[in-house]
């Protein structure tokens, strides 16, 4: 008997796709929470046993902690716009909400997840902290020998979820969880567009 050429899976039914969809917004909300806590209850922590300025070591001099308040961008950058980044981080947060629904990647899921944590999380400073709403200053604590910046738990998630979006890119695995060539074998089925990648150049502190 001859072989025959092996079939592209067919798309998914439109039930399946539901459940993949539902999976993937589970894996995005409980992500952002894990993350949005861990970055508020560290802070908390050093806000509540540190004093501005102060510094002490928590691995010798690899790893200390040393307790800021920045005004500025990730990493302490662009000090003194705390608006902008406010209103940037806003935008962000509003974004990621309304694009979640078009998610049937996991591994996207968590990408967009540990963004959306670290962005409310650095959003929730800049509201509520002092000096007042909207120009709350980020608490900064996290000092790594032979880097430049101070940064804490939130910004750590943001600069991971871009990681995991070069990674993706690289990898061609779309939104949808399928590699680029799988898309289209199966006929050219969603196949991704710039619109899919909607993050490369986000600064969300």
């Amino acid at each position: 008997m001859a072989a025959t050429e092996p079939r592209a899976e067919a798309p998914a039914s439109k039930g399946s796709g539901s459940t993949v969809r539902v999976r993937a917004l589970i894996a995005l909300a409980l992500v952002a929470v894990v993350v949005y806590l861990l970055d508020q209850v560290t802070k908390f922590f050093i806000v509540s046993t540190l004093t501005e300025g102060e510094q002490v070591k928590a691995i010798g001099e690899i790893l200390q902690f040393h307790f800021v308040k920045n005004s500025g961008a990730a990493f302490s950058i662009a000090s003194g716009s705390t608006w902008i980044f406010s209103i940037a981080a806003s935008a962000v947060t509003i974004f990621i909400i309304g694009f979640a629904r078009r998610i049937r990647s996991v591994a996207w899921a968590v990408l967009f997840g540990m963004l959306l944590g670290g962005t409310t999380g650095n959003l929730t400073d800049r509201l509520f902290r002092e000096p007042g709403f909207g120009v709350g200053h980020v608490i900064d604590f996290i000092l790594v020998k032979g880097f430049p910046a101070i940064f804490n738990i939130a910004d750590s998630f943001i600069v991971a979820s871009m990681g995991l979006f070069i990674l993706l890119t690289i990898r061609g695995i779309g939104l949808d969880g399928r590699r680029t060539s799988e898309r289209q074998a199966a006929g050219g089925v969603d196949v991704p567009t710039e619109a899919e990648h909607p993050i490369s150049n986000t600064d969300t502190k």
